[in-house]
């Protein structure tokens, strides 16, 4: 346990350290490739450094908001786009922002100025339970250096979803769906409308973005495990995507022309037995198939065992 917090101690330094180049350096370099260029040492820095925490807990989350969201984001920093993008004049905010996966709401600021925050709704509990644990562990950071900031919601009530489309892009992880939009999507929609006409272009944007989704989420997966990647998780956003556009198709050639129309009813409890289904298939089994819901419990177990001799 005590390796593992001097590990922890050296990534946030780090971290710390690079982002603050990036802040006070990086920022002031041409945006696009000059950019990109200075930033590029970050982003394989950050993409390393969660592996020295071997830990589950702490672990898989570091992975989660320095491998995935920070590099994304900071990809966009590159060209000036995305939420670090102009970069807030406060250099606690920068670092949030980059390594957390919520969205700080702008009133949220005058915190800063000892002014008393306005007070929203909170986020909503998803299901998924392995994501939300650890977007609960990243908004520890922002909560704890800055207690009075509010966080923008990190979901909008899944259950209600009524498409697939509905489920990932609107409800389901929202500042993972924005940051795949601007890094993914958007880019190779852009491009696809020129190649195929501007109808069908978000089919081939659609899918790169959730194959991309999936090796993100096999990256975590690696590190909760430490064996042999078996790609399931990717295929389970492999066969998401294509069922997304497989989706928008029909209600391009159905719905949008009023030959067909499923009823809301029948389409939100379709949606959730999907994802429950193929998550379970592809997603659960292989965690529970490695032992990594008693890794879990002997790792909580050894915490508890630390706090005790610690008092």
């Amino acid at each position: 346990m005590e390796s593992e917090l001097n590990n922890l101690i050296k990534l946030w330094v780090l971290t710390t350290f690079s982002l603050s180049y990036s802040y006070h350096i990086s920022a002031k370099i041409s945006k696009g490739f000059p950019r990109l260029v200075s930033i590029f040492p970050v982003i394989f820095l950050l993409s390393i450094l969660p592996f020295n925490i071997h830990g589950f807990h702490l672990g898989a989350a570091h992975v989660f908001v320095l491998s995935w969201m920070a590099n994304f984001k900071l990809l966009l920093f590159a060209f000036d786009r995305g939420p670090l993008s102009p970069p807030p004049e406060n250099f606690i905010l920068f670092i949030l922002a980059a390594c957390s996966p919520f969205k700080i709401k702008e009133n949220s600021v005058k915190v800063l100025k000892g002014e008393t925050p306005f007070q929203g709704n909170e986020p909503r509990v998803p299901s998924l339970i392995l994501e939300a644990f650890l977007l609960a562990v990243a908004a520890i950071p922002a909560q704890i250096c800055l207690p009075g900031v509010e966080l923008e919601p990190q979901f909008n009530a899944p259950v209600r979803a009524t498409s697939l489309q509905d489920f990932w892009g609107r409800r389901w992880n929202l500042r993972v769906s924005e940051a795949l939009r601007l890094t993914i999507y958007s880019p190779i929609k852009t491009i696809s409308s020129r190649v195929i006409g501007s109808r069908w272009a978000s089919l081939p944007a659609v899918f790169a973005t959730f194959v991309t989704s999936g090796f993100m989420h096999e990256l975590i997966y690696y590190h909760i495990i430490r064996k042999k990647p078996t790609w399931e998780i990717t295929w389970f956003f492999v066969l998401q995507g294509v069922l997304v556009d497989i989706e928008i198709f029909l209600k391009k050639k159905l719905v949008a022309t009023e030959k067909f129309r499923l009823h809301e009813a029948i389409s939100g409890p379709l949606v959730l037995a999907n994802i429950a289904l193929t998550a379970g298939w592809l997603s659960y089994t292989q965690l529970l198939r490695n032992g990594v819901d008693e890794k879990v419990i002997k790792e909580f177990n050894a915490i508890v065992e630390f706090f005790k001799r610690s008092t």
